[in-house]
């Protein structure tokens, strides 16, 4: 009975967490662009309507199986990453002695399914996609393995209650500082966002997703919003204490730190601009990757 009621209030917040995000989407681009006439909070319901009345348009010879393994695949990992973080003492759906390692493989198979999604419309333009993608993502794993290491070494542990717990006094976005900024770069890839949009960007037409539409679109957008909510529950939990805080239930603490991850990286995705292939990928092997270890490094001799 439990069980079943902790999985009815994963999806009940899973489906207020996608609403808000496109809510808060919406209003950042009518602020940047200077307003529109329809309320934001109605967007979701116009967006879902507009592309499940839309018919559903195929290549030539697109690989079907694959197109439906890469959005049920990237829906699944945003929910196991959601599954893997702790409400509050002693409540997580799934328990693992080392849930950090679980997440890493989540983010490492995101570059799979991104890729299966360029590949399977048989189309060049999202071809392009999903290598330019394949380029960027591998790299910019290399953030989060440095990151989420730093940020286990208070706890002595890879379980994501522990973490948690090892902040009870100090938050690790206070004890390393470099550590939140560079994972939310991390998720401005996952979710294909601002920067990092090098799967579906504008310069492409729209990338793995240029022949996508109807139910198929809708179906790609609902995975990248279901990941955007689980990594912004991870960095939440990681860096911001998860569950804990006074006064109110851990749940809605939870719930409230992961919607201000989740604003920060909506609005980073609007406000900066993305860099060409070949000068993103020296700022991440230059810049961002000595940062990231320079984290660890300094995590460690705190540790000591």
């Amino acid at each position: 009975m439990i069980v079943a009621l902790a999985i009815l209030g994963l999806f009940a917040f899973l489906i207020a967490s996608i609403w808000a995000a496109e809510t808060l989407d919406a209003a950042c681009h009518g602020w940047i662009a200077g307003g529109g006439t329809v309320s934001p909070v109605f967007t979701p319901l116009r967006t879902a309507a507009l592309w499940l009345s839309q018919q559903r348009l195929t290549t030539e010879a697109p690989d079907r199986l694959n197109a439906l393994l890469s959005i049920t695949g990237y829906f699944a990992l945003g929910l196991v990453g959601l599954a893997l973080v702790p409400i509050g003492p002693d409540m997580t759906l799934i328990v693992l002695p080392t849930s950090v390692v679980a997440w890493g493989a989540c983010e490492a198979l995101v570059v799979v399914v991104v890729f299966l999604h360029g590949w399977s419309p048989n189309a060049p333009l999202a071809l392009i996609g999903a290598y330019r993608y394949v380029a960027i993502g591998l790299p910019i794993m290399l953030l989060s393995m440095f990151v989420l290491i730093a940020a286990a070494l208070p706890a002595q542990s890879l379980d994501l209650r522990d973490i948690v717990t090892s902040q009870s006094s100090v938050w690790n976005v206070i004890r390393q500082p470099l550590g939140l900024p560079l994972f939310l770069l991390l998720g401005l890839s996952l979710t294909l966002r601002g920067p990092f949009d090098y799967a579906d960007s504008a310069d492409l037409a729209g990338g793995t997703s240029v022949e996508a539409s109807g139910p198929d679109r809708l179906g790609w957008q609902i995975a990248r919003l279901v990941m955007l909510t689980g990594f912004s529950a991870v960095a939440a939990s990681v860096f911001l204490g998860g569950y804990l805080g006074p006064v109110l239930p851990g749940p809605l603490w939870l719930a409230l730190k992961t919607l201000a991850i989740m604003t920060v990286v909506i609005g980073l995705s609007h406000l900066l601009a993305r860099m060409p292939v070949a000068r993103m990928m020296g700022l991440i092997w230059i810049g961002l990757l000595p940062l990231s270890f320079l984290d660890l490094i300094l995590a460690g001799v705190l540790a000591l």
